[in-house]
């Protein structure tokens, strides 16, 4: 898919699209009444009711600004151990393959910004070359938040281990800080003045939001501030592997406010096709996603200035 937004093009790198969770196995606090109200858009696209699975992807955001090439998440990658997550455990993906095809090689990478360090979106960090973990993007500088890094940084006396992360740090993370190819951001941190760093806690204590503002048009790099749609109609609904719920419902609260007051496009990193969504908000105060407004300008087209938009860890 290729998304326009002002001068930016927006392309989506593909590692992974199927069914993943039951509902009840992401959101703990999921009740099957939920899905009454969004049948006319959850299936089959998000949700499988023959077997009661979400439909889910991951997959990186390629971004390309006038003046840089911009990787937003690198998925889960290959040949990692990870052996509390059996699906993730030493993949074999054409990930690298997919980013060829869109004409853009690893050493063409300037900047490489990860929402957050979960092992489905650090992955493609480092590659094995002769049995070393090494930087994937040669030339790139990669940039972390600097709370997000501190709180994964398994050296420190006061690291929170969590298995769903193990060996993450050592694999994905420690090549690119000893390369010195490693950034720490805060918060208002920018590129081009077109890609901003913006808070996002919750999912992890150090997530963040990555807003992306062109030539009045603009969108939010998600992460996994939503893991699936349904979290728009019920943004109360949290993970399983949520550090601090209560901040993340609140952060997706503020973010459907601004996407709908802005008409921001949504560009989270494990919705199924067509992978993104403008928001409405209903008059009832709750919101709803608008995934047709998308499906009709991929290919290249432009969205349209003030466009009113009425398996995972």
């Amino acid at each position: 898919m290729r998304l326009q937004i002002g001068d930016v093009a927006i392309d989506r790198i593909e590692e992974s699209l199927g069914l993943g969770f039951q509902p009840h196995e992401l959101f703990p606090a999921y009740e099957p009444r939920m899905l009454e109200p969004v049948q006319d858009w959850i299936a089959p696209g998000f949700y499988d009711p023959t077997v009661c699975r979400f439909r889910t992807s991951i997959h990186s955001w390629l971004v390309r600004t006038p003046k840089h090439l911009i990787l937003v998440d690198t998925c889960v990658g290959n040949h990692k151990r990870r052996p509390h997550v059996p699906r993730f455990d030493m993949r074999d993906t054409p990930w690298l393959s997919r980013l060829a095809d869109l004409g853009v090689g690893v050493e063409d990478i300037d900047y490489v910004m990860c929402t957050h360090l979960h092992c489905d979106h650090v992955g493609w960090n480092t590659r094995l070359v002769d049995g070393r973990w090494v930087p994937t993007f040669p030339n790139a500088r990669y940039l972390f938040g600097r709370a997000e890094f501190n709180r994964w940084d398994a050296r420190r006396a006061d690291y929170q281990h969590r298995p769903i992360n193990d060996n993450v740090f050592e694999d994905s993370i420690l090549p690119v800080v000893e390369s010195g190819q490693m950034v720490l951001v805060e918060d208002g941190f920018d590129i081009d003045g077109v890609l901003i760093v913006e808070p996002g806690p919750g999912h992890t204590h150090g997530h963040i939001c990555i807003r992306l503002a062109s030539q009045g048009h603009s969108g939010y790099f998600t992460g996994d501030i939503f893991h699936h749609p349904l979290q728009i109609r019920y943004p109360e609904l949290y993970t399983g592997f949520d550090d601090v719920p209560e901040l993340g419902i609140q952060t997706r609260r503020r973010l459907l406010s601004a996407c709908a007051d802005d008409h921001a496009l949504l560009l989270p990193a494990h919705f199924a096709e067509p992978h993104a969504c403008h928001i409405h908000r209903r008059s009832d105060g709750d919101y709803e996603p608008d995934f047709a407004s998308v499906q009709a300008f991929i290919n290249g087209n432009r969205l349209p200035a003030g466009h009113e938009a009425g398996e995972t860890v």
